[in-house]
């Protein structure tokens, strides 16, 4: 029976074993394939000045942090929850003089307040890019490129990958003149996916964005056609040239309208799925460093439910027992050749029971 002393706060949990092996691979097979991309590893720390972290990203909220003050300084800190912000806080700073594009990446926990229904995890392993300079098509395209390439190497199959457009309500509103308030109002059912409210709310217009959505080949062509004035023609002929890049490497659909998670995202933005996992893996897009307005592109795997379903579905490790008395050459040279070894501490030790399927016997290695 476990002490109450010893619970975990609500959406907090111990990695055990199994599943802190399963994270650890998961992190490692991203961040080399990355490496092998020339994305260069930053390791920015956990804690930051709030306002630093918050002036460099807009559409995060401060509600979503732990904050507590400083007894240094008696300035308000904060624990983070997303390292993009302080990436481009990293390129606007220590790496400002640095040739552009430039290619970074990262790994490292990250903690929100609360929870949600969905999810109610509070901590989370985020592993992500960010190709500072650029956000064009080209940029687009070797980001979720890169994305589905990173879920790969982690073990995700069936990966499914939901363009938007987070910026096509706005710039649509602002073609017709709309007042902000009308426009925040059409945002709201669009995002509600209510035609009736919508056209109660001003936005007849807009309901044909509900019915370009699906997949992509269809979503487009309707949205191309609902695109009369061209006020998206070039975001179109954008998403079609980043679909074009990876088509048959994952299922593509599109929402244009789909704005959740997607609070500082510029003109183009995406969501990813794997087969088995439930809910997103990530996300990612094109969006402008606060601060110094520079364009960026990237994107964000959040990779916990994955870990889990690898965790379930790992075989055991071939364990190599060395017995009391065991040649340390023969152990080292054992370890060399990539062998897990565990040395007993005494006669009692066994084998088995520690997970053992090898042992070390009179120089050889031997099946238990």
């Amino acid at each position: 029976m476990i002490d109450p002393a010893d619970l975990l706060p609500e959406g907090l949990e111990d990695r055990l074993p199994t599943s802190a092996a399963a994270a650890t691979r998961v992190e490692r097979a991203v961040l080399d394939l990355l490496d092998a991309h020339g994305y260069d590893r930053v390791r920015p720390p956990l804690v930051e000045f709030e306002r630093a972290m918050m002036r460099r990203m807009t559409g995060m909220h401060t509600r979503h942090m732990f904050r507590f003050v400083d007894p240094a300084s008696l300035r308000m800190l904060a624990l983070r929850s997303d390292m993009t912000p302080q990436v481009g806080r990293i390129a606007a700073t220590g790496l400002a003089d640095r040739q552009r594009p430039l290619r970074l990446c990262y790994a490292g926990q990250v903690a929100r307040m609360v929870g949600d229904m969905l999810d109610p995890r509070r901590e989370n392993l985020q592993v992500g890019a960010e190709l500072i300079g650029s956000d064009g098509i080209a940029a687009a395209g070797e980001i979720v490129e890169l994305a589905i390439a990173a879920l790969e190497a982690a073990g995700a199959g069936g990966i499914s990958v939901d363009f938007t457009l987070p910026d096509s309500v706005d710039l649509l509103a602002a073609e017709q003149q709309l007042s902000e308030e009308t426009a925040q109002a059409i945002r709201r059912e669009l995002d509600s996916k209510d035609a009736g409210a919508l056209v109660a709310a001003g936005g007849g217009d807009f309901v044909p964005l509900l019915y370009a959505s699906g997949p992509f080949d269809h979503a487009i062509a309707r949205l191309a056609e609902f695109d009369r004035a061209g006020v998206l023609a070039s975001r179109i002929d954008g998403l079609r040239q980043v679909a074009g890049r990876v088509a048959g490497r994952a299922r593509l659909t599109l929402d244009p309208a789909e704005r959740h998670g997607f609070g500082y995202q510029s003109w183009f933005g995406f969501t990813l799925y794997a087969e088995g996992v439930r809910g997103p893996l990530g996300r990612g897009g094109t969006y402008q460093i606060a601060g110094t307005d520079e364009a960026a592109t990237g994107f964000s795997l959040y990779p916990e439910e994955l870990v889990e379903l690898l965790r379930d579905a790992d075989t055991p490790r071939s364990t190599l027992f060395l017995p009391v008395g065991h040649d340390p050459a023969g152990a080292a040279a054992a370890r060399a050749d990539g062998w897990r070894a565990v040395a007993a501490l005494s006669e009692k030790d066994d084998a088995k029971a520690l997970g053992c399927t090898h042992v070390l016997a009179e120089g050889a290695i031997r099946q238990l």
